[in-house]
């Protein structure tokens, strides 16, 4: 698989009924940890007073990833996506066992 790295920005539509929100960000909290576990989704960061993430996505192409990964999101419809295909860097030093 290829990795990518994926901002991604939700902007839920004016008038939606806050219910609907409520249970798309929970089903969007279960749908994360499926693709963690199937291993799509590496890592998922916040910044810092930011109402985006950003992370690192595993899919065979930017085309699978958008379909049949980032595409399957209950939030997928609210949301907008940068996506950048990466590829390894010689100075990579490899995991290094650090977790923040």
């Amino acid at each position: 698989m290829k990795e990518f790295l994926v901002e991604l920005t939700t902007t839920v539509p004016k008038g939606t009924d806050p219910t609907e929100v409520s249970q798309r960000r929970s089903d969007e909290a279960v749908r994360a940890k499926e693709l963690a576990s199937a291993g799509h989704l590496v890592r998922l960061w916040r910044p810092v007073g930011e109402l985006r993430s950003i992370g690192v996505w595993r899919a065979d192409d930017e085309a699978d990833l958008l379909e049949k990964v980032l595409g399957t999101l209950p939030l997928w419809p609210w949301m907008t996506a940068l996506v950048t295909a990466l590829e390894s860097h010689p100075n990579d030093p490899g995991p290094t066992g650090w977790t923040a």
